[in-house]
């Protein structure tokens, strides 16, 4: 199955003229765009209120009595610390406590904050534990169980999620921090990401093309449902500490970055519906070279029925699942059902669902369509060309 997919169907034949010449309009237009809004670099770091951070390897821990009853964790731990003015040097710190605080033992590398000006027992304090190899662990089982199983295609894909990365870091993030509005910033890195994923990803060809207007197209529908919804919910963006936290230091439009956000998050599901949807217009048309374009459209419509109401609950979980603890906290107020869904943090949740669904919803036909018509006027090309089907 991986074998066959490596190649476009056969049905595609070469990259038409045109489908070169919407690529290279709309790879103007975007990089125009990305010019236009690249930051200036002179956005300034402000810094940690819990002072210089440093590492260090936990050497021993002696846990206390602690004087309060309903206290945890009391006593101290001797950190050898790993970097910093004082490397090498070994330091006493409190055991920490309180909820969510990191467990440690002997041998745990940590992050510990240090403030110089404080007296010398609460100079350092731990604030984390340090994770980096278990991640790369992780990191590299993801890549070789997606390279066994996605073999070239895989290989494509993670150099794909590189590029996506590349561009939400190195554009998306210092372009709203250095004060560009956060939509316009999010539409034009959102079709940076798809014209350049889904072409590494999956070739350049008529198919793929027809994925990615389907994609730009339903982006713009999001985009515009999503300010409407946001406008007419008069949301803020203001909906947690971290959003507060960048819209007091960094001064970023929070309602804007709320859209972003909404728009950034349906990008992954969208592309993964139009692709498929335009793959299957192209398989049916090579496996029945007598359909036409009212044929094509119904019978891969009928699939994107089926994709969508599998995909409709991914993103509801997806949703409910990175909103489990705010759920549970909804649910132990015990307050009336109205006041609940009318809260901003709630509403925020159910405008990113049900926007995001809709653009979904909006992109089957869409694409599906663009798919039949191109797919069943290639067909008559080639007839009239004399190619053999």
């Amino acid at each position: 199955m991986a074998g066959r997919h490596a190649h476009p169907p056969a049905s595609e034949g070469r990259t038409p003229p045109a489908v070169l010449a919407v690529v290279a309009a709309l790879l103007v237009v975007v990089g125009l765009a990305m010019v236009a809004l690249w930051p200036d670099g002179a956005t300034t770091s402000v810094g940690t209120p819990a002072g210089d951070q440093v590492t260090g390897v936990v050497e021993s821990v002696d846990p206390q009595p602690c004087p309060d009853p309903d206290a945890e964790d009391c006593g101290t731990a001797t950190v050898r610390l790993t970097s910093g003015d004082l490397e090498g040097d070994t330091v006493t710190v409190p055991i920490p406590g309180g909820v969510g605080a990191p467990t440690i033992g002997p041998g745990d590398g940590v992050a510990m904050s240090y403030v110089p000006d404080n007296p010398p027992e609460t100079r350092y304090a731990i604030v984390d534990q340090l994770r980096g190899t278990q991640l790369w662990v992780l990191l590299i089982a993801f890549v070789l169980a997606v390279l066994a199983f996605g073999r070239w295609r895989g290989l494509t894909a993670l150099l794909g999620l590189s590029v996506s990365f590349a561009i939400i870091l190195g554009f998306v993030i210092p372009a709203i921090l250095d004060g560009k509005p956060p939509l316009a910033v999010a539409i034009v890195g959102s079709a940076a990401i798809v014209l350049s994923v889904l072409y590494l990803t999956h070739g350049l060809g008529r198919t793929t093309t027809v994925a990615v207007a389907g994609t730009l197209v339903s982006l713009v529908i999001t985009g515009l449902l999503a300010v409407v919804a946001v406008d007419a919910l008069s949301l803020t963006g203001a909906v947690d500490d971290s959003a507060l936290a960048v819209g007091q230091l960094q001064g970023v439009d929070l309602r804007g970055l709320l859209l972003a956000g909404i728009l950034i998050g349906s990008l992954g599901v969208l592309d993964d519906v139009t692709v498929t949807q335009a793959h299957t217009v192209e398989e049916l048309a090579t496996a029945n070279p007598g359909y036409g374009l009212s044929e094509l459209y119904g019978s891969a419509i009928r699939v994107g029925r089926s994709h969508i109401a599998s995909v409709i609950n991914t993103i509801v979980l997806a949703y409910a699942g990175a909103s489990l603890p705010l759920l549970v906290l909804v649910v132990a107020l015990d307050d009336p059902i109205g006041d609940i869904l009318t809260d901003q943090l709630v509403a925020t949740e159910l405008v990113r669902s049900a926007v995001g669904t809709i653009g979904l919803i909006a992109a089957v036909p869409i694409t599906t369509a663009a798919a039949a018509l191109v797919a069943s006027r290639g067909r008559r090309a080639q007839k009239a060309s004399g190619v053999q089907e």
